[in-house]
């Protein structure tokens, strides 16, 4: 289970010493524990891994945002520590596919679904979602799915 190995880096990053890497796991760590939380107040079940995996993506999309920021800003030591915690986390994440795979994808289920045109996009993309959760980044999904109709 991805809690699992999370929290035998963490076991790992303790025993070497690494005052960064520890930082970034146990910034993880209290994410998980936060929508641990939030799950508790809510009906909602779902995978272990699925919930872990959405948290790690969200948490590695704010990461490349702060790089951007930091870096457009001259602020490159923030950056840098950014650029860090974005290494663990990916470490974490499955991983991502091509863009060539994506558009496979794509034109797999278009091909399923009949979808011929724009009005479709939203099943695409439902579907898309559905099999590829965690390994596709859908803000580049939707513009190619959008792409493949024109």
């Amino acid at each position: 289970m991805l809690r699992d190995s999370i929290t035998q880096a963490q076991k790992d990053a303790m025993k070497a010493r690494e005052k960064d890497r520890l930082a970034a796991i146990r910034l993880i760590l209290a994410k998980i524990k936060d929508r641990d939380i939030e799950l508790r107040t809510s009906s909602a079940t779902g995978d272990d891994d699925a919930i872990i995996g959405e948290v790690l993506q969200k948490m590695a999309k704010q990461r490349r945002e702060s790089i951007a920021m930091y870096e457009d800003g001259g602020r490159q030591e923030l950056a840098d520590q950014e650029k860090g915690e974005l290494a663990v986390i990916e470490e974490f994440l499955p991983q991502q596919m091509s863009e060539d795979q994506m558009k496979a994808a794509i034109g797999e289920i278009k091909t399923e679904l009949s979808a011929e045109s724009i009005k479709d996009m939203g099943k695409v993309m439902g579907e898309l979602k559905a099999r590829y959760a965690g390994q596709m980044d859908f803000g580049r999904a939707s513009s190619l799915v959008k792409a493949s109709f024109g």
